[in-house]
């Protein structure tokens, strides 16, 4: 990241020096075209180059790594951030595909499994159908941009997931092509949790067993009240934030707490 003459410290201004920092490392980005993953410079030659303790320097990487901006690696340096997934899928019915597409990124979907199996207990639970119905099953590793993202496997009733049988669902959204046979979702429950990498989960998302990872659980129903569709997704930890929109009395999502043993 090549340095501008107008970049320095102002020590007149009263802008803290972590924050004029953040917005000259910002600019730079820009204004050298860096792009995610690209390296930058290390604390120690931004102490030099602004004439700045150290302490600075690290409040001004510490913002913006929490802002989404950049990523700091132990032992490698830090480096041009690469997208997070918006999360505002967990508190709407928007999909991946959609939620990605909006920002100008592309979802490849690599299929696993498609195909007609029995629902056990929960998935017939959250479909409302008997258990050993045939449903439709549809697991899917999410890649955005290139870069394995989430698992996914989706469940839906026969008479609803029969009309994605056969269809090539590598480069479009699963939403889209429901409402194609006119299959909508209205409203549904979609909660979030916490939880971690198994060693098979990790190997297909590229992250260490353990790694944290984001639960999503989903069950989606059309206007008549019956559901469409059911889905559990794994999305990588490093890549998700939770987005709210909030209200002056109200909010369009809730921290729901979990009973004991849960």
């Amino acid at each position: 990241m090549s340095a501008a003459l107008d970049d320095a410290i102002d020590r007149r201004s009263a802008a803290p020096m972590y924050d004029q920092l953040r917005r000259l490392i910002i600019d730079g980005i820009a204004r050298d075209g860096l792009q995610p993953g690209d390296p930058l410079p290390g604390e120690h030659r931004l102490c030099e180059q602004y004439g700045i303790s150290r302490t600075v320097v690290r409040q001004a990487l510490a913002q913006l790594e929490h802002e989404g901006i950049v990523e700091r690696v132990k032992g490698k340096g830090t480096f041009v951030a690469r997208p997070r997934t918006s999360e505002s899928l967990v508190h709407t019915l928007i999909g991946l595909y959609d939620d990605v597409a909006r920002r100008g990124g592309h979802v490849h979907s690599d299929v696993r499994r498609h195909e007609v199996v029995s629902a056990d207990e929960e998935v017939a639970d959250a479909l409302a159908v008997p258990v050993g119905s045939p449903v439709v099953l549809l697991e899917r590793l999410r890649l955005v941009d290139g870069e394995p993202w989430s698992l996914s496997t989706t469940w839906m009733p026969e008479e609803v997931g029969r009309v994605t049988l056969g269809a090539d669902l590598g480069d479009i959204s699963l939403y889209g092509l429901l409402e194609q046979h006119g299959i909508r979702a209205t409203h549904g429950v979609r909660s979030a949790e916490a939880t971690v990498a198994t060693h098979d989960q990790a190997l297909l998302l590229g992250v260490s067993a353990g790694s944290a990872l984001l639960r999503l659980r989903s069950v989606s129903r059309g206007a008549d009240d019956r559901p469409i569709e059911f889905f559990i997704a794994l999305h990588r930890g490093d890549r998700s934030r939770f987005e709210f929109s909030l209200g002056e009395e109200h909010s369009q999502a809730r921290l729901v707490s979990l009973p004991p043993g849960a």
